[in-house]
């Protein structure tokens, strides 16, 4: 069993994918060639925004959104502890310091309340984390923002598509972000992803950035990266936009049945009434994680972890910032934290194979106990 199935989806497409590999063979413009423009434009659409800047990582449209906003050293961005490594890594990239406000022990999500506990003369942005592919309460988070005068970036790496009150992932701040890796729910076949702004302003000064600073050929007016998404990954994301929705609406289907199946003693995801969620990983949390993980595997099912640490545990960020803030629903969480396969293609039988094991060794381990 696959913890993710490209391969079904590939085959569902590859035809058209097979034919737009021959169109860019045949123009022979691999950098931002017109594929990039005609996938900006779907991207845009299809979140709600005046702008979308395909981006070469989720981890560039971090990077480039910090730049743009003008971020430096001696800054304060405010963000989840309970999140990938990039989404503090940029910060510090830029020289200025992760401040990490803890987060709600139902969704995951960063809690706004601790947003506003965290913010000082210092802090110039704050980045909440929209995990596992649920939107972070927004609304408070831009009403704080707004009252400190503070711009908003929303890190939707694992968001892409899902809503917020009816609106789109990605249009809900000044500057949203995701990711195109290809276990994400909308991924290419490498690396990739998109800004998104209403901005006019921000959105020139990232396809600058984007470009080494470029306000022309050759004329560099700021600092910037080769943030740049390659013709071909523009293609297959362009392919995959067209299934999207329909891919998104089987994973709220294998999400249902996940929470039907599974032992009603462990807990599924909390998804808030006012959200919908795209699912970019199936969490639970389970007590005995490690050996849980190791008898499931012995099963032949494959799980992950998604995250074992805080980013405020990390090594390098206790270098760089010795101090000794705790996060306790982070650590709390993290400790028991376990991801379950998850993807549009997941069979009925294949769901309840899982769900039988997950089943069989709680009990097993019950029995030990």
């Amino acid at each position: 069993m696959q913890f993710i199935d490209l391969k079904t989806q590939c085959l569902r497409i590859e035809e058209k994918i097979t034919q737009r590999f021959k169109e860019i063979l045949a123009h022979g413009a691999f950098i931002m060639g017109p594929e990039v423009g005609e996938l900006e434009a779907k991207l845009a659409k299809f979140v709600g925004v005046e702008h979308a800047l395909a981006v070469s990582s989720g981890t560039d449209a971090l990077l480039i959104a910090l730049m743009a906003l003008g971020v430096g050293p001696g800054d304060e961005v405010i963000t989840s502890p309970f999140s990938f490594f990039a989404t503090a890594e940029v910060i510090a990239l830029l020289g200025a310091r992760p401040v990490f406000a803890d987060i709600n022990e139902q969704t995951y999500n960063i809690c706004p309340n601790a947003i506003e506990k965290a913010i000082t003369a210092k802090t110039k942005a704050i980045m909440p984390v929209s995990l596992y592919g649920q939107c972070a309460d927004f609304d408070a988070i831009n009403t704080i923002a707004e009252r400190h005068n503070l711009p908003v970036i929303e890190d939707g790496a694992q968001s892409f598509g899902a809503m917020y009150k009816g609106r789109r992932s990605g249009s809900l701040t000044t500057i949203g972000c995701t990711s195109f890796f290809p276990s994400k729910p909308l991924g290419c076949y490498g690396d990739g992803g998109a800004c998104f702004t209403n901005n006019d302003y921000i959105a020139q000064k990232m396809q600058e950035i984007r470009i080494h600073g470029q306000s022309k050929r050759y004329y560099h007016t700021s600092l910037g990266i080769n943030g740049r998404l390659d013709t071909i990954q523009a293609a297959i994301l362009i392919e995959k936009l067209d299934i999207f929705v329909d891919e998104l609406e089987k994973r709220q289907v294998v999400a249902d049945r996940y929470a039907q199946l599974l032992p009603k003693h462990i807990k599924c995801p909390t998804i808030e009434p006012h959200n919908f969620s795209v699912f970019a990983q199936y969490t639970v949390r389970v007590p005995e994680r490690a050996l849980i993980q190791e008898e499931l595997q012995k099963k032949g099912i494959p799980t992950a972890v998604h995250y074992p640490f805080g980013l405020h545990q990390q090594p390098i960020f206790k270098q760089l910032y010795p101090d000794n803030s705790t996060f306790p629903v982070t650590e709390l969480v993290a400790a028991e934290v376990m991801s379950l396969p998850m993807h549009p293609y997941l069979t009925v039988s294949e769901q309840k194979q899982i769900c039988d094991a997950l089943h069989a060794v709680l009990a097993e381990i019950s029995c030990c106990s």
